[in-house]
């Protein structure tokens, strides 16, 4: 997915209703408010010569194992390598099932697939989106081997109900924390709970590198030296493999720079907090479905999601007003032509489908300006009324 940066165009008819034009994600006011520290963590690294696995990288994966308050970090290539890899790593054979959530996007599903197993959705709860843990135990058969629940929008999945079910049936628990930087659960922050937690830090991520990049998270030393083994063509030392492994390791410049954003992570996530309550504060009552936060769950708002049956016609006139909106996700993973061969009809997921259908994702960031939030807010209105 593309980050648009430019102020979408307003229609002539609504040219007039344009006070504050709202980017859906300004990434380049991220960058200028850090410009100076990040380009000299480039050109050290520059400098260095040491390009793959440099020094950066080990810096970088102890400050964010240090952060996420667990015992390994591995730098990875992008979240799609991190999920595929912790797969690979926690043990798969062709064949196998491993329970994921319906509503998700396709990565979650892809990095199953690449190992050669069958993904089988699971219908999220209706009010947080996330995996719903009442639905997991029915679904477990004997082939299953893994449950791989995602903190989506950046809000955590209820975590203790999916451990438990999975030490009971003897399953590896995968969580999915591209969207969850920082996020806590009952306290704690995500990448621990779970046998091995797999990061994104594509660009428009809370923690955002300057192209891909991605992470695994765990407290196992023996799991993180597979992924370590896994990442660098299944070798210790150079020359010599011990396992078939992949070409995935976490650029090392991109390391330098997320070393300075790393920094920022906790206020700007503060940033994000003071923007999703003026949505809550000044969308409510309006008849649109707005987030549900439970009392055990911390979320970093990459995501601010609202409901309604009328989100097509909403869009457009957010659009006409110059903000820019998302929908995560449009089709769900089950209806997309790439897993046709999983025969789920349309109407065999009604949470998810009803979930793709009204959904819209408002601008969000660390750089929103009040006013830009108030403008959207004020454009929602009109709509409503």
């Amino acid at each position: 997915m593309t980050i648009s940066l430019a102020t979408p165009a307003a229609s002539d008819s609504a040219s007039n209703a344009v006070a504050t034009p709202v980017p859906f994600l300004d990434l380049r006011a991220a960058y200028f408010e850090i410009q100076k520290e990040v380009e000299q963590a480039m050109l050290d690294v520059c400098a260095k010569g040491n390009f793959i696995l440099g020094k950066e990288v080990e810096q970088f994966e102890n400050e964010f194992a240090s952060f996420q308050g667990v015992k390994h970090c591995i730098g990875v290539g992008n979240g799609l390598d991190a999920l595929h890899l912790a797969i690979q790593a926690l043990g798969i054979a062709p064949g196998d099932e491993v329970l994921v959530p319906a509503n998700t996007y396709i990565a979650t599903w892809l990095a199953v697939s690449y190992a050669g197993a069958i993904p089988v959705p699971i219908e999220p709860c209706a009010d947080t989106y996330n995996m719903n843990p009442e639905r997991v135990e029915s679904a477990i058969t004997s082939k299953t081997r893994g449950i791989l629940p995602v903190h989506l929008y950046g809000q955590p999945a209820e975590m203790d109900p999916i451990v438990e079910i999975g030490k009971r049936h003897g399953l590896w628990v995968l969580e999915d924390a591209a969207q969850a930087h920082g996020a806590r659960y009952r306290g704690v922050r995500l990448g621990g709970f779970g046998d091995m937690a797999a990061w994104s830090f594509y660009p428009g991520k809370n923690l955002g590198a300057f192209g891909d990049g991605g992470a695994v998270t765990t407290n196992d030393d023996q799991l993180a030296d597979r992924i370590r083994v896994l990442r660098n063509y299944g070798s210790r030392v150079k020359y010599y493999n011990d396992v078939r492994g992949y070409n995935s390791r976490l650029d090392t410049v991109q390391a330098a720079a997320l070393r300075v954003k790393l920094k920022c992570l906790d206020e700007w996530n503060k940033r994000r907090n003071a923007v999703a309550r003026q949505y809550s504060e000044g969308l409510c009552d309006l008849g649109l479905v707005l987030p549900m936060v439970p009392d055990w769950a911390v979320p970093v708002w990459h995501l601010y999601v609202i409901r309604t049956p009328k989100r097509d016609a909403l869009q457009q006139h957010l659009r006409e007003r110059g903000i820019g909106t998302i929908i995560h996700y449009p089709v769900a993973p089950h209806l997309q032509v790439a897993y046709r061969d999983l025969g789920l009809q349309k109407g065999s997921l009604p949470i998810t489908e009803m979930l793709q259908d009204e959904i819209l994702s408002l601008p969000m960031g660390p750089h929103l300006k009040s006013d830009q939030v108030e403008h959207v807010i004020q454009s929602v209105h009109e709509f409503c009324r």
